[in-house]
């Protein structure tokens, strides 16, 4: 992976910025954005080799980063994650809730499991974080949160029935919270991509090439979409550019559900 950073024009000099499931795909290069535009950037998830390369490729780029290995979906995890950046940060500017899981089965040949294991990491591993994230934000005044949802949240697609309801609940979050803590100058938005070309999506595939000869010509613009495109939406909703907008889900879809 490249280690250039930022090329969003966005400014988070002097801010500090939360990465969930930030040790691969679109979580990974957001760090590195959120890093090359001035931030100091907390990388989380639960792959603790993968993390530190992270944060080790924001340190070749000439960013600051730090990893802190932590589960979603385990309430007492988050609670020390947050524990951490107050005691080491003492604040918290942006937050990108981005870990999630997706496995593809039929409604009626998903192990029960399975189900619980994606709603419980993609619904209330957003919701923890959110949790604390909004206390901390609250306190100060100011903070911008961005969740992952996806378009397959807002549209259906065979085999993906828990990843979708855990999709839809994320942009049902969004808005409830964004709702509580606006009068607080704090805001919340989701991005809702279709096909991003990450390791999640090339494991599924066979490979980048299968993504995109599968997957490109499913997309209007007749390709699957970067995870640099993701992370620019990203920053832009965290930066002060994107002041007045909160409560919303900013589809980066290749025109997928404009069809």
């Amino acid at each position: 992976m490249s280690v250039a950073m930022n090329t969003t024009g966005a400014d988070m000099s002097g801010r500090v910025a939360l990465v969930t499931g930030g040790t691969s795909g679109i979580g990974r290069t957001t760090a590195l954005a959120f890093a090359g535009a001035g931030a100091t950037v907390i990388v989380t998830g639960r792959r603790e080799a993968e993390g530190l390369e992270t944060v080790d490729l924001i340190g070749r780029a000439g960013g600051t980063g730090h990893f802190v290995a932590a589960d979603v979906a385990d309430g007492t995890e988050v609670a020390a994650l947050f524990e951490r950046i107050e005691r080491d940060h003492g604040r918290l500017d942006a937050a990108f809730n981005n870990a999630g899981i997706h496995q593809v089965a039929p409604v009626t040949d998903m192990d029960e499991a399975v189900f619980d294991r994606i709603l419980t990491v993609n619904v209330k591993g957003v919701w923890l974080c959110l949790k604390h994230e909004l206390a901390i934000m609250r306190r100060q005044g100011r903070g911008a949160v961005v969740n992952t949802g996806s378009v397959l949240g807002q549209i259906g697609m065979a085999g993906n029935a828990a990843y979708s309801a855990s999709k839809a609940a994320v942009e049902g979050l969004t808005r409830t919270a964004a709702i509580e803590v606006a009068s607080f100058g704090v805001r919340v938005n989701a991005v809702c991509p279709a096909i991003i070309q990450t390791p999640m999506t090339q494991a599924s595939f066979g490979g980048a090439e299968q993504v995109e000869a599968v997957m490109g010509p499913r997309h209007p613009v007749g390709r699957v979409g970067r995870p640099e495109e993701v992370a620019a939406a990203v920053l832009w909703l965290c930066s002060d550019a994107a002041g007045f907008v909160t409560g919303q889900s900013i589809n980066i879809d290749g025109g997928v559900t404009a069809q």
